[in-house]
């Protein structure tokens, strides 16, 4: 601890040496990294001992602003500001403007001088006239609001004319010269401002209420609120053609520094190639289904790509020759089709294991590759310790020769690796010589049986990416320690290099979303297969009837951020709502069936009321529900004791049958061994609407015999909760244990109108008062099941757990 202080103390030191402020010195410690940088700066400097305040402030935006990609040329400007060649922040900026487009590349002195004002004399009198002019421009606006004028203002409109001219040397003369016009400050400029004060409109009451009933039903008409979305969530990432600036900095265990980027020549070469086009990626792994991950994913990468009129590949990340399956290949082009999402190419990654192992070979022959013996478990034992592999330093042309015996079958399976000569000491396990090839005496299931050696994920992915010219490699957070061996790969090979960033993994509450959790839940039995709709899998979304504009518009609420955290479900839901109240036609269905009969209603009676499939909306459309003596209602619609805020049925109390009549109740059945209610008797008032009386407040979803004596269409409801009773199962140990037993329940016997019979799988209603509905792929004519995709009220987020 004591030592951790001195060192903070020193750099303090260091820092108040160049003229910087206590608190300045004091707060740039605090940063490690910038810390460290203004320290190389001023030992670069030669400024260890001390420097004039003047210089020193340079030198700290040097260590703030310098260009990362053309750090090589750093030490040159220094010399430039401590022989007093540069004097000014606006001397450094054009530096900085022009070294950043160079880059890594040689610097033309005369040029550097030209961008930053290297030489260029300004005289007081050149000061003085544009402080005449800027002065006379405003002469009005400072006479009549004095010493409240905003100087910089003046002071700005001056440096835009006089560039190079001293900052200080400008404001004294701007101070004299508004001074000379003004006259002394007097005790009213010296006065702070009187705050102002907002004027009050008085609405009168009538026209508030007005107001208020205008925006409700403005309200009601637009739907449920939506947060606003930026026009361009992607906006905060480099555009292809500024791609050279430093990717990533490789602390390497012997001090060594590799700040990575790509040259000038490299980003023009590839903005050549691609038309300087957005470029993307999506690639999935094709060993399982994909879930809403992954549409988060494909937002990512798909969305950018058509946000700026790029293009992006589907890209079947297929190293593993053991886990693919041709199932989950077609899965993936079908579900990113269903998504919305249109590949500019389907490749494979093993239609580059040439070009990998020619690369590989490439590796090997300028000391970055090597032909390793270790076990998996003696690898993660040295790995632990920092101690490199016994065959580290094996001479080249042996090496060649054993990766080509690896090559041609000639050594066993787990005999040997080629690993990559990184930095075995490195506190990145990332760099700690990863294997790059592996034995597997299995045919690919894309590629044939070429091959028994395939290349790891990390020696891949990168190179991929490069060969395929992607722009923007974006992928979740878990990959941000990798991106140090993936620079690291591509310049040892020196190949383009695309911008990497990482976002946040989308977590839902109450789901879990890792394949191998996924994996358990499907083979173990615990679901009913990938497309169980309790999954969020994007086959099991589906499948419960979730549109893919509202996973989308989901996806796109949430963001692209860094932010780690668990998403709740009803803020998926809302999204699940809004589209499916706008597509989703009206029907009528009951799920828990109790008979009620019109005891006033003939028995032979039939006719036909109109019902609306978008009620409220001026292109609804119409259908007739048949309407006879025998109608069902749901059972928890009625109760035998009639209570406040109550609007179902009760005996002697009245209702609403929605789009038909008032009916009142008269008498009810119950089960003599049970004590429940089989059946209601009611009576209905059929000059309800000639006689122009108050219907009642409740309203009720119902379901008629459509014929006499004929009963109703019957279905099957599956109704689904939480697949798990805790928010974030996937962090328990005992998870599967945390499933709850109630997330599916299955209603038999419901009833619905004749024109719902002919429905067919997928298709979506919101079947009024219950929910919305889709039909499952598993109805078959005469024996619908309807899934519940959500119900029609958001409800609070909360834990299952008791």
């Amino acid at each position: 601890m004591a030592n951790k202080e001195e060192m903070e103390a020193a750099c303090i030191s260091l820092f108040m040496g160049i003229g910087l402020e206590e608190t300045v010195a004091k707060n740039a410690t605090r940063n490690a990294k910038f810390s460290k940088t203004l320290e190389e700066v001023i030992h670069e400097a030669g400024a260890a001992s001390g420097c004039p305040k003047a210089k020193g402030n340079l030198l700290y935006t040097v260590a703030s602003k310098f260009p990362a990609n053309a750090l090589c040329h750093r030490p040159m400007l220094l010399g430039y500001i401590m022989c007093e060649h540069m004097k000014s922040n606006a001397q450094l900026d054009g530096a900085f403007e022009y070294l950043r487009k160079v880059g890594t590349t040689e610097v033309d002195k005369k040029m550097l001088e030209e961008a930053s004002g290297v030489g260029v004399v300004i005289t007081p009198e050149q000061i003085k006239a544009a402080v005449t002019e800027e002065v006379e421009a405003n002469k009005d606006k400072l006479l009549a609001e004095r010493y409240r004028v905003n100087m910089n203002v003046l002071l700005g409109g001056v440096t835009r004319k006089l560039k190079w001219a001293d900052g200080a040397a400008v404001r004294s003369t701007l101070e004299a010269a508004v001074e000379a016009l003004l006259g002394p400050k007097t005790e009213a400029d010296l006065a702070p401002p009187e705050p102002k004060k907002k004027a009050k409109t008085v609405t009168p009451p009538a026209v508030v209420k007005e107001e208020k009933l205008v925006e409700s039903a403005q309200a009601a008409a637009e739907g449920p609120a939506t947060p606003a979305q930026p026009d361009d969530p992607y906006s905060f990432l480099p555009k292809p053609d500024v791609n050279n600036g430093v990717h990533t900095t490789v602390n390497f265990s012997d001090g060594r520094i590799m700040r990575i980027a790509n040259t000038p020549e490299a980003l023009a070469a590839h903005l050549a190639r691609m038309g300087g086009k957005v470029v993307t990626r999506f690639p999935p792994e094709p060993n399982g289904y994909l879930h809403i991950g992954h549409a988060k994913a494909m937002f990512v990468d798909f969305g950018m790509a058509r946000q700026y009129n790029g293009v992006c590949y589907l890209r079947y990340d297929d190293t593993n020759p053991e886990a693919e399956k041709l199932e989950y290949i077609q899965h993936i082009e079908e579900i990113a089709s269903w998504m919305g999402w249109e590949p500019w190419k389907i490749t494979y990654s093993s239609d580059y294991f040439q070009q990998l192992y020619e690369l590989a070979v490439q590796l090997i022959k300028s000391g970055h590759a090597y032909v390793c013996h270790q076990t998996k478990e003696e690898i993660e034992a040295s790995r632990e310790k920092r101690e490199p592999s016994p065959w580290r330093d094996r001479p080249i042309e042996e090496n060649l020769r054993l990766f080509e015996d690896m090559r041609r079958g000639l050594v066993d399976e787990g005999k040997a690796t080629l690993r990559m000569k990184m930095d075995h000491k490195n506190e990145n396990f990332n760099m700690f010589d990863l294997i790059a090839y592996r034995i597997k005496f299995v045919p690919h299931p894309h590629a044939g049986d070429k091959w028994c050696i395939y290349p790891s994920y990390d020696y891949t992915h990168c190179l991929v990416d490069s060969l395929e010219d992607i722009t923007h490699s974006l992928c979740t957070l878990e990959f941000e320690t990798r991106r140090a061996s993936y620079y690291w790969l591509l310049e040892v090979l020196d190949l383009y290099k695309p911008v990497v960033w990482e976002y946040s993994r989308l977590n839902v509450t109450n789901n879990v979303m890792s394949k191998r959790k996924l994996n358990k839940l499907v083979m173990g039995g615990y679901v009913n297969g990938w497309d169980d709709p309790r999954l969020l899998t994007l086959a099991g979304l589906r499948r419960r009837g979730v549109p893919s504009t509202a996973i989308n518009a989901f996806c796109r609420d949430i963001g692209i951020t860094r932010n780690e955290n668990i998403i709740h479900m009803h803020r998926l839901e809302h999204f699940i709502r809004a589209e499916l109240d706008a597509t989703s036609p009206r029907a009528l269905a009951v799920l828990r069936p109790l008979k009620l009969v019109i005891t006033n209603m003939p028995e032979d009676h039939f006719e036909e009321v109109e019902a609306k499939t978008f009620p409220g909306r001026d292109n609804s459309e119409s259908y007739k529900v048949p309407l006879t003596r025998v109608v069902y209602i749901e059972a928890t619609d009625f109760r035998l004791k009639d209570e406040k805020d109550y609007y179902g049925l009760a005996p002697g109390k009245s209702v609403m049958l929605r789009y038909a009549y008032p009916v009142t109740c008269t008498s009810y059945t119950q089960d003599p061994a049970t004590g429940e209610v089989t059946e209601l008797a009611v009576t209905y008032d059929a000059e309800h609407y000639t006689a122009g009386r108050k219907p009642p407040k409740g309203v009720l979803n119902w379901v008629s015999q459509p014929a006499p004596g004929q009963e109703p269409p019957k279905f099957e409801a599956r109704l689904y909760e939480a697949l798990f009773k805790s928010e974030d199962p996937g962090s328990m140990e005992n998870w599967l244990e945390d499933l709850n037993p109630d997330s599916l329940v299955k209603l038999s016997g419901c009833v619905m109108t004749p024109q719902l019979a002919s429905a067919k799988a997928g298709d979506r209603f919101q079947f009024e008062r219950l929910g919305y509905f889709a039909v499952d792929p598993e109805s078959t004519p005469g024996a619908l099941v309807f899934n519940r995709t959500v119900t029609l009220k958001e409800s609070k987020p909360v834990s299952l757990k008791k």
